[in-house]
């Protein structure tokens, strides 16, 4: 038996030794959280019950965050929907000046999380707000009647949801429409199909793969978002529910239920649409090089192109702006625009009590995490692509579980599973910030060592092996350099997306002394005076460094660079 497992797989003790750390790793940062908080969730009073699920579905106030959880997910995916599909169309299928220039301004909101820019559109959208003061000024709006904006937080967190992801499913759209093969839709048209019969039975399902891929994304993301309903107030959601209830998990564990929920949905939705692609058929034949079916565009009409998508990106960047205004005005009330302009709060960041620490908590937690996750990453992609290993599809898919399940799910397992341990959060979070982070991360790192091995030659390591030296030397020597671009970048991506990490820290940051820079954003604007202008500075300059890390990233990978969110 062993004779035959060895003819087939790499089972020298090194690689053993090398599988049972990553799996035990796995076992008790990845698994492990995940099946006590589901067992958790079943296990009342010494046996198997639906307690808890049946007080989530029967409790009216969970009913209705579940409810409306569901319904900005919904939202959000249904108005993503109908900005990027025409807005793909229009950037793939149409030539015309100025295409360039909003290629890459199209994608700026991505450097900015939603929970910063709620920060600058509650000021603008308040009911005393800039926006409704303008109108009031302008004559359309009575003074002692003022609009509410958001009903109540509800529309906030899906436009903010909204601007903030419709370049991903922008991004999916329109790699899918450029690899359509344009003889498809002439043959159509030949007989007989035009405008939207011609979208709906041959374009559309051709375009399903890459739809379904970003549409999950952008319904999960929106589902579990935590930060911006908590920035706006909006309480009645599952996410903030999962949040209230991490504080006494003991004497109420319907918080247990809510994340088996969350996990359902989350999982259920990637199953469902990999179900689905995968059952229907949108091959294409082999097309070798075929022009795109462009349109070209001029005059007015190119005129209008190019004012509509400045709307876009002009609305887009509303919150950018309104956080950038926020963060330098001195005096800014019951007026249109700040009266008075000042840069002192980000003069304030640098000796702030809760702000310097936190940038330095911040740069400690992502610089060992991204460490930890290029550790991780080569040695994953190592066995994955250098090693026949048994099992190497499921530790791939292991690998990139976290891109499938939200933060939240993984934050509120630690504090349930390790709140008795020496990583006990509420003592000192740092150890638990540290994984958590590496964790969410470990996708970006393990996709990047994994395309610079895959385009690495294998001749130049047996040559190194032939001449006598040791693998892992050979791995130090001539591998780790020839890949140095792609874990570059990749360690790049995971320090940026650490820094700004948002629900593992609102949750597991329990003391102040040990807040990253979001949990301070979060504790500034619950203080009265400067604490929001100071968060407002401390955003901007974690926008600044994820804009940053995104372009030198792109440096290193160029059009690469999206092979690290794929799983």
């Amino acid at each position: 038996m062993w004779k035959r497992l060895t003819r087939h797989f790499d089972l020298t003790p090194g690689t053993l030794l090398l599988l049972g750390v990553l799996w035990l790793i796995f076992a008790v940062f990845l698994l492990y959280p995940l099946l006590y908080v589901f067992v958790q969730a079943f296990y009342v009073d010494g046996k198997v019950s639906l307690t808890f699920i049946r007080l989530m579905l029967t409790d009216r106030v969970l009913q209705e965050a579940i409810v409306n959880s569901l319904n900005i997910g919904a939202a959000a995916t249904l108005l993503t929907s109908l900005i990027a599909l025409p807005l793909a169309f229009v950037m793939v299928r149409c030539r015309f000046w100025g295409r360039g220039l909003w290629e890459g301004l199209l994608l700026v909101p991505l450097v900015m999380p939603p929970f910063v820019g709620a920060i600058g559109m509650r000021q603008l959208f308040a009911r005393y707000g800039s926006v409704n003061l303008l109108l009031m000024e302008l004559g359309l709006l009575p003074p002692d009647r003022p609009l509410d904006w958001f009903g109540g937080g509800f529309w906030g967190v899906v436009l903010l949801e909204v601007l903030h992801l419709y370049p991903i499913l922008y991004l999916n759209v329109a790699a899918a429409l450029a690899n359509i093969d344009p003889s498809l839709e002439e043959a159509a048209e030949n007989l007989g199909a035009r405008g939207w019969k011609l979208f709906r039975t041959v374009t559309f399902p051709l375009l399903l793969p890459g739809y379904f891929a970003g549409a999950v994304i952008v319904f999960i993301w929106a589902f579990t978002d935590l930060g911006t309903p908590l920035v706006f107030e909006y309480r009645s959601l599952v996410p903030v529910q999962i949040f209230d209830k991490v504080s006494d998990l003991r004497a109420n564990p319907v918080g247990y239920a809510l994340v088996v929920l969350v996990m359902a949905v989350t999982l259920t939705l990637f199953l469902l649409s990999k179900r689905f692609v995968a059952g229907r058929r949108f091959e294409m034949i082999a097309r070798g090089h075929v022009g795109l079916r462009e349109v070209k565009v001029s005059g007015w009409p190119a005129v209008g192109l190019n004012a509509l998508l400045g709307l876009l990106v002009f609305v887009a960047l509303l919150p950018h702006l309104s956080v950038l205004l926020t963060s330098v005005a001195q005096q800014w009330a019951m007026t249109v625009l700040p009266s008075a302009y000042t840069f002192d709060y980000y003069a304030q960041i640098a000796s702030h009590e809760l702000t310097l620490p936190s940038i330095r908590n911040s740069l400690v937690y992502s610089t060992a995490s991204t460490l930890l996750d290029l550790l991780l990453g080569v040695l994953i992609a190592f066995l994955l692509t250098r090693r026949r290993v048994p099992f190497s599809n499921l530790l791939d898919a292991t690998a990139m579980l976290p891109l499938a399940l939200p933060g939240l799910v993984f934050a509120f397992g630690y504090v349930a599973c390790f709140s008795d341990t020496f990583l006990n959060p509420r003592e000192n979070p740092t150890w638990l910030l540290i994984i958590a982070y590496a964790v969410r991360r470990l996708p970006y790192s393990v996709r990047a060592a994994y395309a610079g091995f895959q385009q690495t030659s294998v001749t130049l390591e047996e040559a190194s092996l032939n001449l006598g030296a040791t693998p892992l030397k050979t791995l130090w020597r001539i591998t780790l350099p020839l890949i140095a671009a792609n874990l570059v970048a990749g360690g790049i991506l995971s320090f940026a997306f650490a820094m700004l990490e948002v629900s593992d820290s609102l949750i597991l940051a329990m003391k102040e002394p040990y807040y990253p820079i979001t949990k301070a954003i979060y504790a500034l604007l619950g203080r009265i005076g400067d604490g929001p202008f100071i968060a407002s500075a401390l955003g901007i300059l974690g926008m600044l460094l994820l804009a940053g890390s995104l372009l030198l990233a792109g440096r290193f990978l160029g059009q690469r660079l999206g092979e690290l969110f794929r799983a």
